[in-house]
């Protein structure tokens, strides 16, 4: 079970079950079983699916890579026949959900179609510049879900956008610290492509356009976070070394986890569900 969580990353956890808090803050925070339900998915076992798959199909490439050595996981090759046992053992049970959340399989779907292809040949998105960014937009799949689940309704056309810009940012931001193992790799992604200054430039575009488009929906906080992600980006572009970049790169999911946490609380009360509808 310890070399699973490793796997899963559960630092990362939140990227999924942020977007799916923030989804019952806007609708209601005592949402039915099955939404219960697909909240539970979204630890464990959909992390070990997305994470578990790359790690499987990034054999060759993780070992130049030494983020995978010292901060992540590296997956060992007598590890690989257990690790597909515990991602479909762990996963599958979840489809049962689906026909219970009628509102909500357009998402699943992405989430599945995204959360495998970017790993998967022939489409690997991974290595697809640009695409691998947008394939990120798998982390706010599930909360999505469980908005049109609970609001019977699909989330309004500039927050699916902002949502896109904010985890393609996110990614490419997490790629930068990775240029130096990719490109000994041969591996092309967004930050190989476009370099170090201009990817982490275009993060600081997609998340202040996210900020512009948020604006609307969740006021002064759009102003906030948008700024947050700008002072980090700009903090990232006077770095020296990889070494500082990489530090600062480690300070990441604290600040995502920061900002959710708060947006979380400011879509509640706005739209009166927080503490409890």
């Amino acid at each position: 079970m310890r070399h699973l969580l490793r796997v899963s990353r559960p630092r990362f956890w939140m990227y999924l079950l942020g977007p799916f808090m923030v989804a019952l803050a806007a609708t209601s925070l005592r949402p039915p079983l099955e939404v219960w339900l697909l909240g539970l998915y979204l630890t464990l076992p959909a992390n070990l699916l997305i994470y578990g798959v790359n790690d499987l199909f990034d054999v060759e490439t993780d070992r130049l890579n030494p983020k995978k050595r010292d901060y992540e996981h590296l997956l060992q090759a007598g590890q690989r026949r257990s690790l597909v046992i515990a991602i479909l053992a762990l996963n599958l049970p979840f489809l049962a959900l689906v026909p219970l959340l009628p509102h909500a399989w357009p998402w699943l779907l992405l989430f599945l179609v995204t959360g495998l292809g970017y790993s998967v040949p022939p489409l690997r998105a991974k290595a697809r510049p640009v695409l691998d960014a947008a394939f990120n937009i798998l982390y706010v799949a599930p909360g999505m879900a469980a908005y049109a689940t609970l609001s019977g309704g699909q989330p309004p056309l500039p927050v699916l956008v902002a949502a896109l810009l904010w985890c393609m940012a996110m990614h490419a931001y997490s790629a930068v610290p990775d240029i130096p193992a990719d490109r000994a790799a041969d591996l092309a992604t967004v930050a190989t492509w476009f370099g170090r200054v201009r990817t982490l430039l275009l993060c600081g575009l997609a998340w202040a356009l996210a900020a512009l488009l948020a604006f609307p929906y969740v006021g002064p906080f759009a102003v906030l976070a948008g700024l947050a992600y700008l002072g980090m980006t700009a903090l990232s572009l006077r770095s020296r070394g990889p070494e500082q970049l990489f530090a600062l790169y480690r300070r990441f999911p604290l600040l995502n986890a920061a900002l959710g946490g708060a947006l979380f609380v400011v879509t509640g009360l706005q739209q009166s569900t927080w503490p409890f509808d």
